[in-house]
């Protein structure tokens, strides 16, 4: 490893992106390199530079979660350490991003001093954790068995196949206005189908319906 410890950000969020950085500014030996509004956009710029040491990612972003980019980055670019810097410390979430290989879990309200030192951990081979993430994943490990309950209801749940048309098309990330033209059908038409997805599914965001479905193979 160079002296320069080079890195990226992940964020939908442009003034925390600016705030992350802000923290990093007071160590001399972090280079920041590029930062990306989504999964996808950091795919796409690791394919152009792939020169990074640490990818800082946040979990809930449109078009591609921090997950599942996790997921896609660690098959391409092992060497690449990850650490999920979100607000959301529910258990579901530590657990799916350990499952895709993230190297840290911190918090974003964590200070500069303390983001710094998980990633020089995190590239020493440890892996960077607020505490009470760590006890969290604790939990977790003694208790693994939840989420496998959760995912089998899921799998039962049966979407009709006009259901499975509309949420690809919202996993695209495109609106309502423009789902009901290519699928010829009224925006309350589509509306009404977006409801029973999300009954059907027991969530309550655009976002939620995507991950369930993909993570259950409907999509």
């Amino acid at each position: 490893m160079s002296n320069v410890i080079k890195i990226a950000i992940v964020d939908d969020n442009s003034f925390l992106i600016n705030a992350i950085k802000e923290k990093l500014s007071f160590f001399e030996d972090i280079q920041f390199k590029y930062s990306a509004g989504n999964g996808k956009e950091i795919i796409q710029k690791l394919e152009q530079d792939k020169n990074i040491d640490v990818i800082l990612m946040d979990i809930e972003m449109p078009v591609m979660n921090g997950i599942e980019a996790t997921l896609e980055i660690k098959k391409r670019y092992p060497q690449i350490k990850i650490i999920m810097l979100t607000v959301f410390d529910n258990d579901e979430n530590i657990f799916n991003a350990i499952k895709a290989g993230a190297d840290g879990y911190l918090l974003k309200e964590v200070d500069p001093n303390g983001l710094y030192q998980g990633i020089l951990e995190t590239l020493s081979g440890g892996a960077a954790m607020t505490p009470s993430i760590a006890l969290k994943t604790l939990k977790l490990l003694r208790n693994p068995i939840d989420f496998e309950i959760v995912d089998k209801e899921v799998e039962e749940v049966k979407l009709t196949t006009r259901e499975i048309e509309v949420l690809e098309q919202l996993s695209k990330g495109l609106s309502y206005s423009v789902i009901a033209e290519n699928l010829f059908l009224s925006p309350s038409t589509v509306r009404k189908h977006i409801e029973n997805i999300y009954s059907k599914l027991q969530v309550h965001s655009k976002l939620e319906a995507v991950q369930k479905a993909k993570r259950n193979n409907l999509i």
